[in-house]
């Protein structure tokens, strides 16, 4: 029988508050309880499986040493824990995107004039003005579909795909039964993809949107 979510937000809270005070073996099992979900959410913005676990170990490791800055009367564990993961795996691209790329510019040949400059080969990775005027009208799209939501499918969405919660833990954060966030959640995607629709994009803007925080 699934674990109640109420009785397993207490157990992390629990396993937290003894890792804060360096019990390795409530950290092992905390590691146990929610390292697949974890990856789950860092998996959601690193795509890359092998970089993805790299930042789960990163995770984990800023875990052990500020456990105790973790508040239960502000979130609940898992919450949090999910929070860390996203803003390491948000880090991790932005240390992907400012990183030198060392390449030697020139391929010799058999004379000067058999040089090639390699760098010719490559294109730009910076966003050419097009893809910038793409980004800003999908972001305007995207906050005037938000506004057409209600207050329950904006926090049941931002929740479930940016907290990466389950129906149910959504459920349990927001106190309300379950059948009611499954359907926020549900037509709160129905309506922005109408309205996304309308507006001239696709469904990928969902995966893009940006959280609001009214």
């Amino acid at each position: 029988m699934p674990q109640p979510p109420a009785e397993r937000a207490q157990e992390l809270a629990d396993l937290l508050s003894r890792t804060a005070l360096g019990d390795r073996q409530a950290f092992a099992r905390l590691y146990e309880r929610t390292s697949a979900h974890l990856l789950g959410v860092i998996l959601r913005i690193q795509r890359r499986h092998d970089l993805a676990e790299d930042l789960l170990q990163e995770v984990y490791v800023s875990l052990w040493r500020h456990a105790g800055s973790f508040d239960a009367q502000r979130a609940q564990a898992l919450t949090w824990m999910s929070s860390v993961a996203r803003h390491r795996a948000i880090d991790s691209l932005r240390r992907l995107h400012t990183q030198p790329q060392t390449l030697s510019s020139h391929r010799a040949g058999h004379d000067e004039e058999d040089d090639h400059d390699m760098l010719q080969d490559f294109a730009s990775a910076d966003p050419d003005p097009q893809d910038l005027l793409d980004s800003a009208v999908q972001a305007r799209a995207m906050q005037t579909c938000l506004g057409t939501l209600n207050a329950d499918q904006k926090q049941s969405l931002a929740l479930a795909f940016y907290q990466g919660l389950t129906h149910a833990e959504v459920a349990e954060h927001l106190k309300q039964p379950l059948g009611s966030v499954k359907s926020w959640v549900r037509r709160g995607l129905q309506a922005l993809r109408g309205c996304l629709e309308r507006a001239g994009l696709g469904d990928a803007a969902v995966v893009r949107m940006p959280v609001s925080k009214a």
